[in-house]
This record gives structure tokens, sequence and C-alpha cells, in this order.
């Protein structure tokens, strides 16, 4: 059924239920590339966004998450059961837009309303970026479908340089020899050069 929609969300799940596993719990408190979030607060933003995109591609308006803007990411709140819950959810997430209906119409999430196949770019864009934040932050190597980065390359593309707040930061400059998944990271509004200050292999030395 993934070849009748636009995107398919099994490969980057699969990716992302990979490197959660590689997740050590003395690194929950070390930065990531979102300004402000540790890994903890990473962890919690994408418990929050897998169930609200999950609920967007049902068309679930009733749904906690959905009408209104999520509350800020804090270590303090993730969920203790975060290892057993979100490798859940994101087979919920992925089982959920593979259904062509999830494309149609309007899609509604964290209080905004938009066309659904929008509404999925979006949902695999927070996906592929906050893999490559957790891999970065927790020393793990991270790599996307070039077929999926083409996709979002042009739907990032067709937002202002300036960014979207709350959603995208500024355009990062790249260079013309810039991989696919630099380019998008960039058109996101991450530097694709951020590494933590100290690596794993470090802390374990």
């Amino acid at each position: 059924m993934a070849d009748r929609v636009p995107l398919d969300f099994d490969p980057p799940v699969r990716v992302l239920r990979a490197l959660l596993l590689g997740v050590d719990d003395d690194e929950l408190l070390a930065p990531t590339p979102c300004p402000g979030w540790s890994v903890a607060a990473l962890l919690d933003h994408l418990m929050g966004l897998t169930y609200a995109f999950t609920q967007a591609a049902r068309k679930r308006t009733d749904a906690s998450g959905v009408t209104g803007p999520p509350p800020e990411p804090a270590a303090d709140h993730l969920s203790r059961h975060w290892r057993s819950r979100l490798p859940v959810q994101l087979e919920e997430l992925a089982t959920a837009w593979k259904e062509p209906a999830a494309w149609t119409g309007t899609s509604q999430a964290g209080g905004v309303t938009m066309p659904a196949n929008a509404m999925g770019a979006v949902a695999m864009n927070e996906l592929i970026m906050h893999s490559w934040d957790l891999a970065r932050a927790t020393g793990q190597e991270y790599a996307a479908d070039p077929r999926t980065l083409d996709v979002l390359i042009e739907f990032l593309s067709q937002g202002p340089a300036e960014g979207t707040p709350g959603m995208f930061g500024p355009v990062v400059p790249t260079d013309s020899e810039a991989s696919l998944l630099d380019q998008t990271i960039a058109l996101a509004g991450r530097d694709p050069k951020w590494k933590p200050p100290r690596r794993r292999a470090e802390r374990a030395a």
C-alpha cells in the first residue's frame, strides 16, 4: 500500500527505532542541535509529535495535541516508559499514513489545519529532522532515503528563507557539494556541521 501514498514512513521509522536502542541513560541530559533541548526533551517532543501526527492522519479532531499547540518539550515531562512506548507510537504513525485517505482533504495537528498532503510532509520532516538530531546528539550514524529527501527539499524550498516560527529556523547556507541530507537539514534551519561538545567516545574513555 505504501506505493499508493506520497511518502512511506516505514523506512525512517525503522531507522529511528534503531537509534533509540543506542541512547544511553547518561546521554539524556546531553545537548542536541535543537537550541535549549536536551536528548530527554527531544524524546519528549517525539512522544508528542508521533501521537499528534497519527491522529492527524486518522482525521481525529477530538484528541489531545490536535486542536491546540503542544506544550514545550522538557526532560521532566519525558515518560519513564519512553523506551517501550515510543517505538509503538512510531509504528502507529507509519501505519496511519499508509492509508490513502490520510493524504486527502485537510488535517489538523498542534492547532494548525492544512491540506493533508502538506501535513504528511510536515510529519515526515519532523521525523527525519529529529532522527538526525538524536543521531548527532548521541554520536550515531544517520542516513535517509534520497527519494524522501527529494520530496522534503522541494517542500522546504517553498518556505521563506527567514524560517517559519514554531516550525523551521532560518535557512542555513550550504555549498554546492552538500549532500541531499545536508541540504534538507539546512533548509529546515539546522547546521549540518553541528556536533555535540563531547563525543560518545570521549565520555567512554
